[in-house]
């Protein structure tokens, strides 16, 4: 972007195969970039917009990043009535909806996001998934549904919902669906992140700032971080100091370590940084911490923790990686110090490690991370 231009003015490169209200679509466009370049709500591939026109929903591509659109084609075509009929009928097409997409208008060739059924099912026209990480915080807690009820009295005018956890995809999707109807400006989903939908962009837009507002959580304070000894402990080992000096911030209070290493969160937490975060003890050093861990037959975790130092990631994490240990941080220090949490389970930690979906989005990554 050329310095002095808002968001809204940057020029939009899409092959040319767009909805017939431009005005209104790079309006689209721009929001889905606004909530793209706000850590706190979306990091890196997460998240997903969508727009519908004519009987057309234009939905975020998978494994691309909403901060890119307009200056990237990653928008898809897909039909709508006939995929939102396949996910109520349980034709395992919806799942992957590249079935559905309209090949003529999809410039980028890309497939929609793993997430498009659960877009299609929703009859708004504007559509906003992203993980707002206050959202997260309040959706991992054991006494959520009264938490997020006592903030949402804060916007009584919006109608909400809360969605249990489920597999993103088609068991997403289906939960959704159930609510669909009743046409909620606002779903909380359990264990993942935040839906905002209205009729118009700055509808949407401006819901997303009030319910942002309403659910609003402090985050606690932590001693500042060493780098130089991060630096000392990860000589010669494949790792490395968090560069983003904010993704310390889950090493440097024992609250929020603890709320990091006592389980998985949320999806992109298992994807991206695996189902486990190591801790080095005492003035124990990487290459220390490996060969313990190897004669023990355990594999290094992608991020480790030094206590009251700082956070250590693997030179093999890629970009998306990067930026999910600066949301597991953000997450982590909203969350109250001794607050009774809700994980996801071995068995949900599998269905998404073993997801092809999500291998594919993974994929996407290691490419991007291998070409910027």
């Amino acid at each position: 972007m050329t310095a002095g231009m808002r968001p809204e003015d940057t020029p939009v490169m899409t092959a040319g195969l767009r909805p017939e209200n431009t005005k209104t679509f790079d309006a689209f466009l721009a929001l889905s970039r606004e909530i793209g370049a706000d850590m706190l709500k979306t990091q890196g591939a997460g998240g997903n917009t969508s727009f519908k026109q004519e009987g057309i929903l234009w939905v975020k591509a998978s494994g691309t990043w909403l901060s890119q659109a307009g200056e990237r084609d990653i928008m898809v075509p897909v039909a709508i009535e006939p995929l939102a009929a396949a996910l109520r009928a349980g034709d395992p097409r919806a799942e992957k909806a590249t079935d559905f997409i309209i090949a003529g208008r999809n410039g980028s060739g890309l497939r929609p996001s793993i997430e498009t059924s659960f877009h299609a099912v929703l009859p708004q026209t504007v559509v906003a998934h992203y993980h707002c990480v206050n959202t997260i915080a309040l959706s991992v807690l054991e006494d959520r549904d009264a938490m997020i009820a006592e903030r949402m009295a804060k916007v009584p005018d919006l109608t909400w919902a809360t969605v249990p956890y489920r597999r993103p995809g088609t068991p997403l999707a289906r939960e959704i669906d159930r609510v669909a109807g009743d046409r909620p400006d606002v779903l909380i989903l359990y264990n993942h992140g935040i839906v905002v939908t209205g009729e118009t962009v700055d509808e949407v837009r401006l819901r997303i700032a009030r319910v942002t507002e309403a659910l609003r959580l402090p985050e606690r304070e932590g001693a500042p971080a060493d780098p130089a000894a991060l630096a000392a402990r990860a000589a010669h080992s494949g790792f490395h100091p968090a560069e983003d000096c904010r993704s310390h911030k889950t090493a440097l209070d024992a609250a929020s370590a603890t709320v990091a290493t006592g389980g998985s969160l949320y999806p992109d937490h298992v994807i991206f940084l695996g189902t486990e975060i190591g801790v080095l003890a005492g003035d124990e050093t990487v290459n220390a911490h490996a060969a313990a861990r190897k004669a023990e037959g355990r594999d290094m975790p992608k991020m480790l923790l030094v206590p009251g130092e700082g956070v250590l990631l693997s030179d093999e994490l890629t970009a998306g990686g990067r930026v999910m240990a600066r949301c597991l941080a953000e997450v982590a220090v909203r969350i109250p110090a001794d607050a009774r949490l809700v994980y996801l389970d071995a068995a949900q930690e599998y269905e998404l490690t073993h997801w092809e979906a999500e291998q594919y989005r993974q994929a996407l990554d290691r490419q991007e991370s291998q070409t910027a």
